[in-house]
């Protein structure tokens, strides 16, 4: 058919089963925008900042399971979005970027084009899996039919593709791709033979389920695993929901060894008494607790994960589902589900976390308590890197599989909000609450514009202490002072009102419990504010390593 460039890219799209494209229109992207419009079957959601545009593609991603897209212009628009980039990496979750460039017959000759930067593609090679350039209409949907097949195949990283304008607006006889199937690799039958023959011969063997379990949509085939094996689990925070935290089989969630609560360090000691530990879909990214001591069966699709972590590994390169699939049924036959049930242990080690979340009862807790008790329990929940955010890392309850998003080890301070409008784009008939701080908040609280303009209902919880409060609380516990953190903040009823949203403020953060449930009920972009004061971190005193982090301490 003879169609234009940007038509070629959008059909393309349509295609490959894209609903939604969050951007910004601008001048090199004219003939992509046209056929955007001319397009029924995709929308394209206007945001007030490239940043926001690729926050939102990767909280579409993380609650859809699907690729997110977002569309921009060149140069400077593809640095402003380069920060959703880096946090979908981080979170491993495919997000396309599509950029404009400048006319192909300029590029490379520096001569100053409108948006131009000399070597355009290599602003996002650190962050994305795969990049390319479409130059011409022929050539776009070839280069569509990969950048999917990318994101699809393997561990999902961002993509990268750019079109110049002139490649956009030009027409010529294209010939569009079908998807491009996609494989689920799984290990050999000797490699999980030797995987059966360590776990049979286990005393305390232990699966650690890590954000591959959701990339795979394998949460099903694990609580299958887990019930027919009767191995316990711990989960990462990438892995929150892959099993209910409420199942008797569940521990709970482990951020990483280095915690300073009593019940991360009650997780480990239950992670380091395994003598086989079973990662599925987990990068171990500061180790396996276990050690050498015991054999670490790592089920990864990502070959660099699979032997970096320890000496003792049986490697399962594969997919998580195709190799729980395969594996399941192997151990039932093999007697594994005659191990004893240890519910029973598990529950007394989840009461003493209790415990100890009793008699070192922290502020926050009650407060995170109030908000999970107003929050239905399939709610989407967004945190933002805060002191809540933290906390919810390890404290907030996950049933529901996809359900729980934060933003890695990138910890972009501002990407909630745009991240839970992408959500809710994703889930328009599920709860979205956003949980964020004053200081994030701002980064990206223009898009309460797109909110209201598209109807985006999300349910926003603003924390406000008037400061950069985890840095003033760091700097004022090992430098002597504060300095640079105090904000000068809107009221932010007054605030969230003026762009047509409902607002609402609390007299106390225990009215979270109340607040958010009437704030769900209401067909409008919600903002609670939640005034709150300086809320210092209790430490215990065994922990002796916080003070010696590396960004508050010298290091050998």
């Amino acid at each position: 058919m003879r169609i234009s460039g940007g038509e070629a890219l959008v059909k393309s799209l349509v295609g490959e089963g894209v609903e939604v494209v969050f951007g910004i229109p601008g001048i090199q992207l004219y003939g992509i925008v046209a056929a955007l419009r001319d397009e029924p079957g995709i929308e394209m959601i206007t945001t007030r900042h490239e940043q926001a545009a690729t926050y939102m593609a990767y909280g579409y991603a993380r609650a859809s399971g699907k690729p997110g897209v977002a569309l921009v212009v060149p140069g400077v628009g593809i640095y402003n979005a380069a920060a959703g980039l880096a946090t979908a990496y981080a979170r491993s979750c495919p997000v396309l970027l599509i950029a404009g460039q400048i006319p192909r017959g300029q590029m490379g000759k520096n001569l100053g084009g409108v948006h131009e930067i000399e070597d355009q593609i290599d602003i996002v090679r650190p962050v994305t899996r795969w990049q390319q350039q479409a130059l011409t209409p022929k050539a776009i949907p070839g280069v569509v039919s990969e950048a999917f097949q990318q994101m699809r195949s393997g561990r999902p990283r961002p993509v990268y593709l750019e079109i110049p304008p002139d490649a956009g607006v030009e027409r010529d006889e294209v010939e569009l791709v079908d998807p491009a199937p996609v494989s689920r690799p799984m290990p050999s039958s000797e490699q999980l033979e030797k995987a059966i023959s360590a776990i049979l011969q286990s005393r305390l063997p232990l699966i650690v389920a890590g954000g591959g379990v959701a990339l795979s949509g394998a949460e099903q085939a694990l609580l299958e695993l887990v019930e027919a094996s009767n191995i316990p689990v711990v989960t990462s925070g990438g892995g929150k929901g892959a099993v209910p935290d409420s199942h008797p089989l569940c521990y709970g969630s482990c951020v990483s060894p280095g915690g300073e609560r009593h019940e991360m360090n009650q997780l480990l000691d239950v992670m380091k008494s395994a003598d086989v530990v079973i990662g599925i879909g987990t990068r171990f990214s500061l180790g396996n607790p276990a050690g050498e001591a015991s054999t670490l069966v790592n089920i990864n699709i990502d070959e660099f994960d699979l032997n970096r972590i320890q000496a003792n590994t049986i490697a399962l390169h594969g997919d998580a589902k195709a190799t729980i699939d395969a594996l399941a049924p192997l151990l039932i036959d093999a007697g594994c589900r005659d191990r004893p049930s240890p519910a029973q242990a598990v529950a007394a080690a989840r009461r003493l976390i209790a415990y100890y979340d009793i008699r070192d009862k922290e502020p926050q807790y009650p407060i995170l308590e109030a908000l999970q008790r107003g929050t239905p329990d399939d709610a989407f929940t967004v945190w933002d890197v805060t002191q809540f955010g933290f906390y919810a890392r390890t404290h907030w309850q996950v049933n529901h599989p996809n359900t729980y998003i934060d933003s890695g080890y990138s910890f972009n301070l501002g990407y909630a909000f745009p991240a839970a409008l992408g959500a809710k784009m994703a889930q328009p008939d599920r709860p979205v609450v956003c949980v964020t701080g004053d200081g994030s908040f701002m980064f990206n609280s223009s898009e309460l514009s797109t909110a209201v303009k598209y109807g985006i209902n999300v349910v926003t919880v603003v924390f406000r202490d008037d400061a950069y409060g985890n840095v003033a609380r760091d700097l004022d516990d090992f430098f002597a002072g504060t300095y640079g953190t105090d904000l000068a903040n809107p009221d932010f009823v007054k605030f969230a009102e003026s762009f047509g949203a409902i607002a609402m403020r609390a007299n106390d953060p225990m009215d979270l419990e109340t607040l958010v449930p009437t704030a769900l009920e209401q067909q409008s972009p919600v903002i609670i504010e939640v005034p709150i004061a300086h809320i210092p971190l209790t430490r215990p005193k065994q922990i002796e390593h916080v003070p010696n982090l590396p960004w508050t301490h010298p290091q050998d």
